[in-house]
């Protein structure tokens, strides 16, 4: 199974308005529930109205109430195991970085991999972890810009 039969992209852009706020009320519900209780099942009602009672551990309802978030805003959601391991082109579209970059930033020590024959092979967790110092790099250049406008006056 490849990575892509492993990992699920589930694209909401085609949610109506009804569909985004029905989501949001939904994940309310599911998060007022984990707040107030140790909730572990949820009831679904069908169209021949069955009302099946799925058992849940929190934590999956946890998820479920993040996905409905997501779904609310409209943002697409793609769902990957921690553990997978992705190809430098994979790794760059999720960074939204040139795959040369990212071999850049492999070869420099910055982000962690490991080869697979001549093949290089990037944890997700390690991904992630490098997209948020990235992130944060960029906060830290972005306010210090923001303080140089200051100084100079130009903030009005």
């Amino acid at each position: 199974m490849g990575v892509v039969d492993k990992n699920r992209e589930i694209s909401l852009s085609g949610l109506t308005p009804r569909d985004r706020e029905m989501a949001l009320a939904a994940q309310r519900c599911i998060m007022a529930a984990l707040d107030h209780s140790r909730a572990a099942a949820i009831t679904l009602q069908t169209d021949t109205d069955e009302q099946p009672t799925v058992e849940l551990p929190p934590a999956a309802l946890k998820v479920i109430g993040q996905l409905l978030g997501e779904m609310s805003e409209g943002r697409a959601v793609t769902l990957m195991p921690s553990q997978q391991e992705l190809t430098t082109v994979q790794a760059a579209n999720f960074l939204n970085v040139s795959r040369p970059f990212v071999i850049k930033e492999i070869e420099t020590g910055q982000l962690p991999c490991r080869k697979v024959g001549s093949h290089r092979r990037i944890a997700f967790d390690d991904l992630v972890a490098y997209a948020k110092q990235m992130r944060e790099g960029q906060n830290v250049a972005l306010e210090r810009m923001a303080e140089n406008e200051r100084e100079l006056g130009l903030d009005d």
